[in-house]
């Protein structure tokens, strides 16, 4: 049965490489951001799910459906994501690619 999602629901997407000498730098990374993302994320209106996770393949994403563009994109100017995170994500060596925010047009 498909989920019942808002007419307005995106799902956001931020994809990250990195070099695969530093997986376990990364995924220890990815792991001790989630202390402070969680709950500053958590605390957004319009979040209805968030995914991250961390390739063996050298790229890591991070997955949201929020119920509108408006709330999707609040996680551009969030402290703990755009400094803390993205400097933390820097520094293990993983670069980003430009973040896009999807219309949803169908689910399973």
């Amino acid at each position: 049965m498909a989920e019942s999602l808002p007419a307005t629901a995106v799902v956001r997407v931020s994809r990250g490489n990195f070099d695969l000498a530093r997986l376990a730098e990364v995924h220890a990374m990815n792991t001790r951001t989630a202390e402070y993302l969680v709950p500053a994320i958590g605390r957004l209106p319009g979040l209805i799910h968030y995914y991250t996770g961390v390739s063996p393949e050298g790229s890591m994403v991070a997955v949201s459906v929020w119920d509108s563009d408006e709330h999707a994109t609040q996680l551009n100017h969030l402290k703990e994501m755009i400094v803390d995170a993205r400097g933390e994500a820097e520094a293990a060596g993983v670069q980003f690619t430009p973040i896009i925010n999807y219309p949803i047009d169908w689910t399973i």
